[in-house]
């Protein structure tokens, strides 16, 4: 099995045919809606809050809201409604989670959006949830995950999943791979790509993300849309506290299946982190949108889907080591 990671590979330019970057176009159609770009901020609870994502989804960009805070996930589905924006929520695979898509059931609301956020998504409980909630809203287009492997990815989506969300462990706030000996830290990119051979329906890559370059890097190898935790941490907008030391402006971030998160040390496979202080984060979604314009335009092509069509070298490039690596 050929295996490789971001930094490991360089993709190959072929002779552009655009006049200017600005005519490339970025957009991707996801779902029942087509978005700007194919990025997502992860659905952790220092990098989505409510206000964040009614501003995502205002601008044309795809949100996941999180699951941490179950008791206000129908107001918030009412709250936006109310705006005429689209809905996007996740849930887990306790038995609260199945009374929950009932009583969705019961008050006629049904989410444009449903993410199963699970970090170990290729279980039983997770085929059961998916095909609950199929049957329950077959009108919500559902994501499932996490999950490392071709045969997750088949399971999930014989199971009824419209989406599979692939990344175990690889994130910069996760240990999974320190804790546990499993995942897909260091192999991410590989694993897309094998996923992505293996699915018939759209490839999330979620983690491993350090730097523009590994977003074009990911649609090459099969993903629909990539999901991004540190990079679009940290903002203005960003939830999580603000700390000050030595006179810079910092803000923590941390791993859904952190102490922090859990309220407990248990299960612990995430850690906290402190990121210095960015400006808004449409700055850096719109730089994102440039840098794949620009990526667009080196592969050849004038959309997204020209990236999958070229070739690439795996190389060990020096340029990634400290924080990027």
């Amino acid at each position: 099995m050929q295996v490789f990671d971001y930094e490991d590979i360089q993709l190959v330019p072929n002779k552009c045919i655009v006049d200017s970057r600005s005519e490339c176009d970025t957009s991707i159609k996801f779902g029942p809606r087509t978005f700007k770009i194919p990025v997502v901020p992860a659905n952790m609870q220092t990098v989505i809050d409510e206000n964040l994502a009614e501003m995502l989804a205002s601008n044309n960009y795809f949100y996941v809201m999180h699951r941490f805070e179950p008791e206000k996930r129908i107001e918030f589905i009412r709250d936006m409604e109310e705006k005429n924006l689209y809905t996007s929520i996740s849930v887990g695979i306790k038995q609260e989670e199945f009374d929950f898509i009932d009583s969705l059931v019961e008050e006629k609301i049904v989410p444009d959006y449903i993410t199963i956020d699970i970090a170990h998504g290729h279980s039983d409980r997770v085929v059961n949830m998916i095909k609950y909630i199929k049957e329950k809203l077959p009108d919500s287009f559902l994501i499932a995950g996490n999950v490392g492997t071709p045969e997750a990815v088949k399971e999930l989506e014989h199971a009824g999943a419209d989406a599979t969300k692939v990344g175990i462990g690889p994130g910069k706030a996760c240990i999974t791979k320190l804790k546990t000996g499993f995942g897909t830290g260091g192999w991410q990119l590989a694993a897309i790509r094998l996923c992505a051979k293996a699915a018939t329906k759209p490839i999330i890559a979620d983690g491993g993300i350090r730097t523009d370059g590994d977003i074009t890097k990911s649609i090459r190898f099969g993903a629909d849309m990539v999901m991004i935790g540190s990079m679009l941490a940290g903002h203005k907008e960003s939830p999580g506290s603000v700390y000050v030391e030595n006179g810079k402006t910092y803000k923590e971030y941390f791993g859904s299946a952190s102490e922090y998160q859990k309220g407990e040390y248990r299960n612990v496979e995430g850690k906290r982190m402190l990121l210095p202080a960015k400006g808004s984060i449409m700055d850096t979604l719109k730089e994102m949108q440039q840098d794949l314009q620009s990526s667009i335009s080196y592969a050849g092509g004038k959309d997204l889907m020209s990236l999958r069509k070229v070739d690439y070298v795996i190389v060990k490039n020096s340029i990634y080591n400290g924080d990027l690596h």
